[in-house]
């Protein structure tokens, strides 16, 4: 058995601070080529790479780590490398460096910096913002942070990555090789898989293959895994310390040392120890070159390099080992001239991933849930914020909402949400202070992009507009409250949006002067509020504006106001675990056109749901268990923030449970209180369930919506919301990998840790499925599932975690989260069929809900009572209509300024003009994605070719459509990514190179596929 890297040793690694010393501040790999075709006489080629690894918050918050270290990386490299033509560097995360340069490199150190990338010794590689986690971001935040990376890359320097360094994410999707692709990669770097299946790579030689990360896609990437070492070198030396490689030491915080000595240092390379450690590193690098086909190793280590590697050179036909300083693509360009060929592997991905036998790291899926909520409300406001600034930038290109202002605040947004993808930020893995970063990184920016909403919607765009509503002067005064409801989306949307009042009796209007379906109950969160329904019908990236008229007293008429129905709360008696007996004899059906809903009065937990148009019956219950965590390191194994270990199964979480029903016009609610001990007065989980009612053509009557409640926890609790049903799903489970595609989750079994190997992750769905039917689950944020027995669907929604391990202690990394959390997910039944056509867009309709902007307080206004008001005077926004497979991904302005034509932009930087540029307010991005698999449905898997410029008419009058890449800096038609050579023929046409765009406008976008335009129009705005 080979030894692996536990999560302790290797985030160790991570934690090392790059400081100046002899030559580079920064960790370095040895990549080692010994092409078969070269002989075995031949030494091993050693590539050494030096490159920045710095986390964007861990530990330490980004402002520390600046302060402490991170600056001085790229202002030590940047002095370094320009001593010696010889060396080389890579940069991977661009928010620190993107900070350095704006904040504190010298106009010398910018001028050394563009020199150095001009000769291709300075190289940036992967280019995000962040190295993203992979297991529980969504689609449109890892396209956002790459996309925000890659436009300051292309705009400042004129360059474009073409390889990725992803060394650190916990576990690897295959959703990401084919994002990689998209944006113009040859080549990508993964570490993390799974300690056996690594061991099993190894032993075979399989560590490097071709990856086609989409089955339906097709798209293909060469991929190269780490070995067992992953990024760090052998640490225990006996010529050395305990730091081994390790030169440079380790942090020290807040203030680095002045004297430039840290704690933890290596002994030096020196005449008397530079034998010891070129032998050392030789027999790592040989040992590491039998796992390769092409004996490629990577092989980490610090400072001293250049006395180290010289003298291994001059030693290499005793050695049989060169070593010379290299980018990555230089590296990954020797592999591709070897003219192998590769094995091919599908669309399956490296999750969960697990270091040892007893550290499976699927408890993070599930760590800081309110953050992992947080980050997801974020995103869906920058998304709608970003499609209205782009539709009112175009509309009115002289409107009085400043144009700058506007990009700062989305650009603030932007990076915000990209930052947090961090694989030690959205993880939940990170120190309470790097959490509370996060938070208030996200909550300042989205109160900015707050303003923007409500300036863009509130503010008049000319001189001659008027309110929506005009008020005649009358005897009678009223209490009247206006929202504006916008939907984000570029689909038809009928939906029931919750508006919290505080009156008892109200009614609703539309912008049409028109009462609208409503309901009004008493709030299940507070005794002083109430929740308004209203059923609002909007179109694609349309907003309307609804009058909410109140009154202290109810109407003549007993249950309704005009079109608004008064709920009553029906309450039924506390039932206590230990007294269910006959159960399943007293049951209560809650109907809606498309369930029916049975509960048990004697448990007050849910029996059974009939799914009406099929006629089929799940028996089903939905409860509250819990799995108890040890906190000694002494008595076994621990749960922390990475890891899940319980002690045994989950037990149930209650003892008693309380349920109150209130049936409705517009929907039905079912409240369910769950008491941990019987005796107690406040409840410790509850979940919401909400049966809408149909309305038109409303698909949203075939979700049931249920939010839930459950903390502060007990210490060391991990809490689930299991669903057990009669559906023969024999523990098969399906989870989407980052909300792009399904992975179908077989349950295994280990020889330890089995309970906690079968959790894995679900950014937006997940269900489970017999012969006949399937149930769906779909989520507004990360979650772990796992799927412990046939018919059983559990959810992990939150962790309270504390132990003694010193590691955890030392960097306040216990997850002694004392938070409240209240997740939502939709739950869909019915034919396979029939969920196949509805789970993708309600996953997408949960993510960006319609956004509500309420515009004032109750306030007296003259009027007629009851009466209802005027009609607006100007016409509602044009409807902007997708067909329903295809998804509105992206429409924006990102404000990079820089010439769609490559060689033109390349000249002008070259020729010396740094300034920064002003923002382009006449580009537009447009992404749109096939949002079916190939073969999924019938009708819906089908290729669809659209008229961009029809499509766009509600927008403006297109001019120009040009195709670009996933982050917009190729133009796909002069993007050459690299062709490996395979055992497999490529069953299409690598669909990157298809940047067609048919006559006039026309553009066929296939199953899964993503196409990314720049768009122009007529009338667009002023720069200003």
């Amino acid at each position: 058995m080979t030894r692996h890297i536990n999560n302790k040793e290797v985030e160790a690694c991570s934690a090392i601070v790059f400081m100046k010393m002899s030559f580079l501040s920064v960790l370095c790999f040895f990549l080692c080529c010994a092409y078969a075709s070269t002989g075995e006489d031949k030494p091993v080629q050693a590539f050494v790479i030096p490159h920045s690894h710095m986390d964007v918050g861990w530990v330490y918050t980004i402002q520390e780590s600046m302060y402490a270290y991170a600056a001085n990386v790229y202002t030590s490299v940047t002095e370094e490398l320009s001593k010696g033509k010889h060396r080389k560097f890579i940069v991977v995360e661009q928010e620190f460096f993107r900070l350095w340069w704006n904040n504190v490199a010298s106009d010398s150190h910018k001028k050394q910096v563009r020199q150095l990338v001009k000769e291709g010794r300075l190289e940036f590689i992967l280019g995000g913002q962040v190295m993203h986690d992979e297991a529980v971001t969504d689609l449109d935040d890892q396209i956002l942070q790459l996309s925000e990376g890659h436009g300051f890359l292309y705009e400042t320097f004129g360059v474009r990555p073409r390889f990725s360094w992803h060394v650190d994410p916990f576990g690897a999707s295959a959703t990401t090789p084919v994002l990689f692709a998209l944006a113009g990669f040859n080549a990508h770097l993964i570490s993390r898989i799974d300690y056996d299946q690594k061991d099993d790579m190894q032993r075979n030689k399989k560590l490097q293959f071709v990856w086609r990360g989409s089955a339906s896609l097709k798209e293909q990437i060469f991929t190269h895994t780490m070995d067992q070492f992953s990024y760090c070198t052998p640490a225990h030396l006996p010529f050395s310390n305990s730091s081994g490689f390790y030169w440079n030491g380790v942090a020290l915080f807040p203030d680095p040392p002045k004297s430039g000595v840290y704690p933890n240092m290596s002994l030096p390379v020196t005449k008397a120890t530079v034998d010891a450690y070129a032998r050392t590193m030789v027999e790592n690098i040989k040992q590491r070159a039998t796992w390769f086909r092409t004996r490629q190793v990577l092989w980490p280590w610090f400072s001293n390099m250049d006395p180290l590697m010289n003298y291994i050179n001059k030693k290499s036909k005793e050695f049989g080992v060169t070593v010379q300083y290299a980018t990555l693509g230089e590296y990954f360009q020797a592999i591709h001239q070897s003219d192998l060929i590769w094995k091919v592997r599908g669309s399956q991905d490296f999750l969960p991933y697990s270091s040892a036998s007893q550290q499976a790291w699927t408890g993070f899926y599930a760590s800081r849930n309110v953050l992992k909520g947080v980050a997801r409300r974020a995103s869906s406001q920058l998304h709608a914020a970003e499609t209205l600034f782009t539709r009112y930038c175009l509309d009115y290109p002289d409107g009085p909402v400043a144009k700058d202002w506007a990009l700062t605040k989305l650009r603030a947004l932007r990076w915000a949400v990209s930052e947090v993808q961090h694989h030690d930020g959205i993880t939940g893995t990170e120190s309470p202070r790097v959490s509370e970063m996060y938070m208030q990184h996200l909550t300042e920016a989205m109160m900015g992009v707050d303003e923007l909403l409500a300036a863009i919607l509130l503010l008049p765009h000319n001189l001659d507009s008027k309110g929506s509503n005009v008020h005649g002067k009358g005897a009678h005064q009223t209490l009247e409250q206006h929202v504006i409801v916008y939907n984000p989306l570029a689909w038809n949307v009928t939906t029931v949006v919750n508006v919290t009042v505080t009156f008892p009796f109200a009614r609703v209007y539309d912008d049409a002067g028109q009462a609208v379906p409503a309901q009004i109950q008493k709030s299940a969160l507070s005794n002083m509020t109430y929740d308004l329904f209203i059923v609002v019908d909007l179109g694609g990236l349309q907003h309307r504006k609804y009058s909410i008229k109140f009154s202290e007293k109810p109407c003549l008429r007993s249950s309704k106001c005009g079109e608004t129905f008064d709920a009553k709360t029906v309450l039924f008696k506390r039932r206590s675990v230990r007294d269910w007996k006959n159960t399943g004899r007293r049951l209560l059906p809650v109907l809606s056109e498309r369930y029916k809903l049975m509960l048990d009065q004697e448990t007050n937990l849910l029996h059974s749901i009939t799914c009406l148009q099929d006629k089929r019956n799940v028996e089903m219950t939905q409860d509250f268990w819990e799995y108890q965590s040890n906190g000694d390191v002494r008595a076994g194994p621990i749960s922390d923030n990475y890891i899940f270990s319980a002690n045994g199964s989950a037990v149930r979480a209650y003892e008693a449970v309380r349920m109150e029903i209130v049936p409705g016009d517009v929907l039905s609610e079912i409240r369910q209180y769950f008491y941990r001990n019987e005796s107690d007065n406040d409840y410790a989980f509850s979940v919401v369930t909400r049966v809408l009612r149909c309305f038109g053509t409303n698909v949203g009557c075939q979700r049931l919506e249920q939010t839930y409640s459950l903390g502060p926890l007990p210490v060391n609790t991990e809490v689930v919301f299991r669903t057990s049903s009669s559906l023969r799903s024999e523990r098969t489970l399906y989870t989407d990998n980052n909300g792009y595609q399904m992975m179908k989750r077989t349950h295994s079994e280990f020889t330890n840790n089995t309970l906690a190997r079968n959790y894995f992750p679900m950014v937006r769905a997940a269900y489970m499925e017999d012969e006949l039917s399937r149930l769906v689950l779909v989520s507004e944020r990360a979650h772990g599932v796992s799927s412990q027995a046939s018919g059983q669907l559990e959810v992990m929604l939150h962790r309270r975690l504390w132990n003694n391990l010193p590691w955890n202690l030392g960097y306040n990394l216990t997850l002694n989260d004392s938070s409240v959390v209240r997740p939502t997910l939709w739950m869909m039944l019915g034919a396979k069929g029939a969920t196949s056509q509805l789970y993708q867009r309600a996953a997408i309709e949960l993510q960006h809900t319609p956004v509500v902007l309420p515009i004032d307080r109750p306030q007296e206004v003259d009027g007629k009572g009851w009466g209802e008001t005027k009609p607006r005077r100007s016409p509602p926004p044009r409807v902007l209509m997708l067909p329903p497979n295809l998804h509105l991904l992206s429409l924006s302005i990102p404000g990079w300024n820089y010439s769609s034509r490559h060689d033109v932009h390349l000249a002008l930087i070259r020729s010396g003009h740094h300034r920064q540029p002003e923002p382009d307010y006449d580009r537009v991005l447009l992404r749109i994605m096939h949002i079916f698999e190939e073969g999924e449905d019938h009708d819906l898997s089908k290729p669809v070719t659209i008229n961009l410029k029809d499509v766009l008419q509600a927008v403006g009058e297109v001019s120009a459509v040009q195709e670009r890449s996933l982050t917009g800096t190729w133009d796909v038609a002069s993007m050459q990514r690299w062709i490996w050579k395979t055992a497999e023929e490529m069953p299409i046409k690598n669909v990157s190179s298809i940047g067609v765009i048919e006559e006039p406008f026309l553009v066929t976008i296939l199953p899964k596929q993503i196409r990314t335009f720049f768009v122009y129009f007529k009338s667009s705005c002023c720069r200003l």
